[in-house]
């Protein structure tokens, strides 16, 4: 054994020390790189799957209503008379489908009953239980992934003013138009009352809002987009003309 002294021994426990610090440093940067390509499947490749699955989602209930509603009456130009989605049915259960043309030619996605995370927000859009349902008077509340699971609300924020945003169900297309962006706290649930950020006050209009969290990759505040109704269109006649060739297509 060398002495306490010896400076091979010195030098020894220093190589080994230096060691242990290099096998640590590539297991953490080994780690962090199998973090970074986690995050980017998650937020980037997963998205594209998951999206891709909520578009035929929406595609296949399309189909069917309109196999369902071969025959149907006919009803002229778009109707003055705007029917009302019935009572909401059970938790994540699909009943309409929301197609926004400035988020892209085939952007579709289906919209469910709640907006549990664990259901509903995984497949596609959430409908806020006791929100007003689609053509009703008052507000219909949605709420979307601004990123993950698809990211159906992805693109909330480059909404511009007189977009169409559609609402379809098994009777036909609401059409909503787009007025504004407003941003709140996670407290904010105001937006969601019958007339937006009124509490107590009776609805006379149709209104839809969209709220996902803002910024992105955070949940500090959420991002809110205001619609009011504009025109309704039966099955019976088609597709509005906006996104007829989409839809058609499908």
């Amino acid at each position: 054994m060398p002495p306490a002294d010896d400076p091979g021994a010195s030098e020894g426990t220093a190589r080994s020390g230096a060691n242990v610090i290099g096998v640590l440093g590539e297991i953490l940067i080994t780690a962090g790189v199998l973090v970074f390509l986690y995050l980017a499947w998650l937020l980037w490749f997963n998205d594209g799957i998951v999206g891709g699955q909520q578009v035929t989602a929406a595609q296949s209930q399309s189909r069917g209503w309109a196999k369902a509603d071969q025959g149907g009456n006919e009803t002229g130009s778009p109707d003055p008379a705007i029917p009302t989605v019935g009572k909401a049915p059970a938790n994540a259960v699909q009943f309409a489908n929301i197609i926004v043309p400035r988020f892209g030619a085939d952007y579709q996605r289906p919209i469910s009953e709640g907006v549990g995370t664990a259901d509903s927000l995984r497949v596609g859009v959430g409908h806020y239980p006791g929100s007003q349902m689609p053509g009703g008077i008052g507000n219909v509340a949605l709420a979307g992934h601004r990123t993950t699971w698809g990211a159906p609300f992805g693109q909330i924020a480059d909404l511009r003013v007189g977009d169409s945003i559609y609402i379809e169900t098994k009777d036909g297309w609401y059409r909503y138009v787009f007025r504004s962006l407003e941003f709140v706290r996670p407290t904010g649930v105001s937006v969601l009352d019958p007339v937006p950020d009124t509490p107590g006050v009776t609805a006379r209009d149709r209104v839809l809002t969209m709220t996902s969290c803002n910024p992105k990759f955070s949940a500090a505040e959420r991002i809110i987009a205001f619609s009011v109704f504009d025109t309704w269109y039966p099955r019976a006649d088609g597709p509005p003309p906006e996104i007829a060739s989409a839809v058609e297509a499908h």
